[in-house]
């Protein structure tokens, strides 16, 4: 049976984070093992105290918590591993699936446009760059992120562009969005194509290569979805070879459905309509390692 690595509760380190505990829970009732990270700790550089209540010779583990940049996940698979308790999902797994200058070149063509540089935390890109970058792009307008998340909470002013070739407004965005992110700025900035999308966004959970479950997005209001056609994913999830990962879907307007994101699933959120039965049997289904 497999064990699961779950964020601990940061106000009591024997409990599981609050946000998780009813998978845990459901992980337990199923005969799953439960170990404890300290995300706290891990985030502030010290991945062997964030495992020091991870039990040393468990076997492999998934981890179900809170995103980690993709620099400490690498220190937390080998903190684990030194502990005989190594990761299911490697850290250029969990890169791959979490980072997309990673995931794009194999779902190019089938979700909106896109281009990155590298940034630092602080550091905006000159004009010229991002110039050159929005260059490369459809003309109109685009959407700023960093490599894994955008700021789609403050639309406006930290994500959407009405039109790339006004480099003044993209560079004001731009650094709008670099200011919100901080020190959580994840690899840098990317531009992507703005595509007008219709209907609910949808989450397809793929385990070993197969959809398994697909699910309202997390911020969905109504938790009513339909079930999208997956046809043209599978050859890109299988040239991935990521573990387990979702990709969120849409149909855009003209009716086309369309990849918004992939995530590595370990930290993909639930939305509050799926029992959280349901991905603790994806977590306990037996795993195909290589």
């Amino acid at each position: 049976m497999s064990q699961v690595l779950f964020c601990r509760d940061p106000l009591n380190p024997r409990r599981v984070d609050a946000h998780f505990a009813p998978e845990a829970e459901a992980v337990r009732e199923l005969g799953g093992t439960v170990a404890l990270l300290d995300h706290d700790a891990l985030l502030a550089g010290d991945a062997r105290d964030a495992v020091a209540r991870v039990p040393r010779d468990l076997g492999p583990v998934w981890y179900r918590g809170w995103m980690i940049p993709e620099q400490r996940y690498a220190e937390l698979a080998t903190a684990l591993a030194a502990r005989g308790t190594p990761l299911r999902v490697s850290a250029d797994e969990y890169r791959c699936a979490h980072e997309l200058p990673y995931w794009y070149p194999e779902f190019e063509a089938v979700t909106a446009a896109s281009r990155w540089l590298a940034a630092e935390p602080g550091e905006v890109p000159t004009a010229e760059e991002l110039a050159r970058l929005a260059s490369t792009l459809p003309a109109g307008p685009g959407v700023v992120k960093d490599w894994v998340k955008s700021r789609k909470h403050e639309w406006d002013t930290a994500a959407y562009v009405p039109d790339l070739a006004d480099t003044p407004g993209l560079r004001r965005v731009v650094a709008r969005m670099m200011e919100l992110q901080d020190e959580f700025l994840a690899g840098g900035v990317a531009l992507r194509a703005w595509e007008h999308y219709t209907g609910p966004e949808v989450r397809v959970w793929w385990l070993a290569g197969e959809p398994v479950l697909h699910t309202p997005h997390p911020d969905a209001a109504d938790p009513a979805v339909p079930t999208p056609p997956l046809d043209q994913l599978r050859d890109p999830v299988a040239r991935l070879g990521c573990p387990f990962i979702t990709t969120d879907v849409a149909r855009r307007a003209d009716g086309t459905w369309r990849l918004i994101e992939v995530g590595d699933a370990q930290v993909s959120d639930r939305h509050p309509s799926v029992p959280p039965r349901a991905l603790a049997t994806l977590l306990l289904t037996p795993p195909t390692d290589g």
